[in-house]
């Protein structure tokens, strides 16, 4: 047999095995800390954004960060994602879920989420905006 021939027969066989691989179906794993499952068709979830001042950037992210550890360490609350925009920086987006208002209202009661809401006026235009959303599944219509 020839060396090129059988060379270029395991190049095709594996070129057709990477093309059925890459039309395989690709399933989102659940991440470790999110028990979608948990998430209670009602729960409390927030949408909010903040945009930082002009040349203030850094420094509504060195104070926004802290925030992760902080919130997720918070047995009450479900899921929290903070998010920058990639083309604006300074824009930051929040994601949060708690299982009742109750609980939210009780998170913006924390000593450390009233210090970050009081660096707001130095550091962000027009404050907080906020979208207070439920959390929609199966078994309510």
């Amino acid at each position: 047999m020839n060396l090129g021939f059988a060379k270029s027969c395991v190049l095709v066989t594996l070129l057709g095995a990477g093309a059925i691989a890459a039309s395989a179906p690709v399933r989102a794993k659940e991440a470790s800390g999110i028990r979608y499952a948990q998430i209670p068709t009602g729960a409390y979830s927030i949408v909010a954004e903040v945009r930082a001042k002009p040349g203030k950037e850094a420094e509504l992210r060195a104070a926004t960060l802290p925030l992760i550890a902080q919130v997720r360490s918070d047995p009450k609350n479900l899921v929290y994602f903070l998010q920058e925009d990639r083309e604006h920086p300074g824009h930051f987006v929040f994601y949060e879920i708690f299982a009742t208002k109750d609980d939210f209202e009780a998170h913006n009661a924390m000593p450390y989420v009233k210090d970050w809401f009081a660096k707001l006026p130095a550091l962000a235009e027009g404050g907080v905006q906020v979208m207070r959303m439920e959390i929609l599944g199966r078994d309510r219509r």
